[in-house]
């Protein structure tokens, strides 16, 4: 078998879209003087799908979410060249082969992620060709079912976050995670609205449900500082992403500071990132999404260094990709969720532009043993509502 052509295509969405509004989660932008909305570049309206075609007739599909249209270009000039003509059983080689050959500027960022898209398609097209899911070939089912979490509780106000968390509980999920929406330029009262968030959620969901905190990088590591010791009391199970993620140091001060677990690895790359942070301690639970971090064929490699330091890994963002790798692994012990809802932030746009995600029941999460590859085909039923770039 033999990779025949490589399709790059970009997905705008152009539906509609829930309005932003102000507080709705810190982000790295926060400590800027600025108008406007603070999140509107972590905003993910836009997707690009990569389709891998053989010579037997198989496809293979894999995803980027970051920065789309540069993904693309990426894919086209770049990565195409490497993969057309070679056997995708060469996983390994073919990911050394982009990853070296786009070194000077690739190996972090989007570079890393258009990668990613790439490894990701080889791999479903593996496991169509063998006619075996995708964590068949990685190692097989080490859970009956996959855990997760609900994971949406952005700030708005208190009662209907409430409102929101009791509804997570009511389709039987043990965890969730809320947003803070306050950061170091909001003073005093807003270190006084994020506890009180915390507080209102505690309130509705008691003590014996796992509850995450993020902050999505919008703090700094005074902030944090400050700020950690007033959280302990509501026993989190993660604060994530404090500071912005270059600052590696300040994640290892910080999780050597608390009893609060810090967590991070959403904008890390490849396995030599993540051991930069194990080694220096730098977080407790491990949080990467294989459509950033170098594809499927970089992630069983951060499992399994992780593994070796005993860090949970808990991929970002749930999307099949991520759950093949939670269900055929030990290092990782439950996956996020997020709703099915209006396209707010973007990650919902996966369920818009693909099919096959399972449905979470009692908060579990299931893949199929007799699907083959990752389970996922393009829902053409939405085509209408994007904007579609060849």
């Amino acid at each position: 078998m033999k990779i025949t052509q490589v399709r790059a295509r970009v997905f705008e969405w152009k539906g509609h879209t829930v309005p932003p509004t102000p507080h709705f989660c810190s982000n790295a932008m926060d400590e800027l003087w600025d108008k406007g909305d603070s999140m509107g570049t972590f905003r993910f309206h836009g997707w690009t799908t990569v389709e891998i075609e053989t010579d037997t007739g198989l496809v293979g599909l894999g995803n980027v979410a970051l920065a789309p249209r540069i993904a693309k270009a990426i894919v086209d000039q770049y990565l195409a060249p490497l993969v057309i003509g070679q056997d995708p059983f060469d996983y390994e080689y073919l990911w050394q082969r982009m990853y070296r050959s786009t070194h000077a500027w690739g190996r972090k960022g989007i570079g890393m992620a258009a990668i990613s898209g790439v490894d990701i398609a080889i791999w479903d097209l593996m496991g169509k060709a063998l006619g075996k899911p995708v964590f068949k070939l990685l190692g097989g089912r080490t859970k009956e079912k996959i855990p997760c979490y609900a994971s949406k509780l952005y700030r708005t106000d208190l009662k209907s976050m409430q409102e929101e968390a009791q509804s997570y509980l009511d389709q039987g999920f043990k965890a969730m995670k809320m947003r803070f929406g306050y950061g170091p330029k909001d003073g005093p009262e807003g270190v006084r609205a994020n506890l009180d968030s915390v507080a209102a959620v505690r309130e509705v969901i008691g003590e014996d449900i796992d509850l995450m905190l993020e902050c999505y990088m919008g703090w700094n590591l005074e902030y944090a500082k400050r700020m950690l010791p007033k959280l302990e009391r509501f026993q989190p199970r993660w604060l994530e992403e404090p500071v912005i993620a270059d600052d590696i140091d300040g994640y290892a001060e910080l999780n050597q500071l608390t009893s609060i677990p810090i967590s991070g690895g959403e904008h890390e790359f490849t396995h030599y990132g993540f051991r930069q942070l194990l080694e220096k301690r730098a977080v407790s639970v491990i949080q990467y999404d294989t459509n950033r971090v170098g594809g499927i064929t970089a992630a069983r490699k951060i499992n399994a260094i992780a593994e070796s330091f005993s860090v949970p890994v808990i991929p970002h963002a749930g999307q099949m990709h991520n759950y093949h790798l939670t269900m055929s692994t030990l290092a990782s012990p439950m996956s996020e969720f997020f709703p099915v809802h209006d396209v707010e932030i973007g990650n919902e746009l996966f369920y818009y532009l693909f099919e096959g995600d399972p449905e979470p029941v009692n908060g579990f999460l299931d893949l199929d043993d007799d699907t083959p590859g990752l389970g996922l085909s393009l829902n053409e039923r939405y085509f209408d509502q994007f904007t579609i770039i060849e």
